[in-house]
């Protein structure tokens, strides 16, 4: 057992080296633009993973970096809305089926029926497939308004923060992470089985 964990985070340190040094490229920008895009519909990845190596990189953009982050992942929203409405029996299923969503879209609807805005809030904000909420508002007939206004506020906040927090630290948030990564990495699977768990039964 502590051969596979210790694998995992030898793969998950390997992609993290390797999405920070990819950061620096000229290209950078339209990578972001894409992963936060595709990651709203398709992508089994968060826009997180090259916002944190990119923010990292260059601290003084941050604002700029969290702005294509969130305008990147909001306007993804939109393919995964149709794709729930309108595609859900062909694609739909197809994405819901290989990442195990049954449960997450079980859940939403008993959300969305309580309140539809909050709920699409807290998804875009806490650490949970955000692909789940834009599918499912297609599915469940969730007003398209409601989705971007919320999603805008949710994942801009999210992104901002984050991409905030390192401007303020700097540097030393790239040595921290560096030098504890291990730990970092198992608190972040916490954070998201936390935010599971909170969205399921709270929210």
């Amino acid at each position: 057992m502590r051969k596979v964990i210790d694998l995992s985070f030898n793969f998950v340190r390997r992609f993290y080296d390797w999405m920070l040094h990819w950061s620096k490229t000229k290209n950078s920008n339209y990578a972001l633009f894409c992963v936060a895009f595709l990651g709203s519909s398709i992508l089994p990845i968060s826009s997180s993973i090259l916002l944190i190596p990119m923010a990292v990189s260059e601290p003084k953009n941050w604002h700029r970096i969290a702005l294509i982050c969130t305008v990147g992942s909001v306007l993804g929203a939109l393919p995964g809305y149709y794709i729930g409405k309108i595609l859900y029996d062909t694609i739909g299923i197809s994405i819901v089926n290989f990442y195990n969503l049954h449960h997450s879209m079980s859940v939403l609807s008993e959300k969305y029926a309580n309140n539809a805005f909050l709920s699409i809030f807290a998804g875009a904000f806490i650490p949970v497939p955000y692909k789940a909420i834009t599918i499912s508002a297609g599915v469940f007939g969730i007003s398209l308004p409601v989705l971007i206004i919320a999603s805008l506020i949710g994942r801009g906040m999210k992104f901002f923060i984050i991409a905030g927090s390192i401007r303020i630290f700097g540097k030393k948030v790239q040595y921290v992470i560096e030098k504890y990564f291990n730990i970092f990495s198992l608190i972040f699977f916490i954070i998201l089985i936390s935010g599971v768990l909170f969205f399921k039964y709270l929210i």
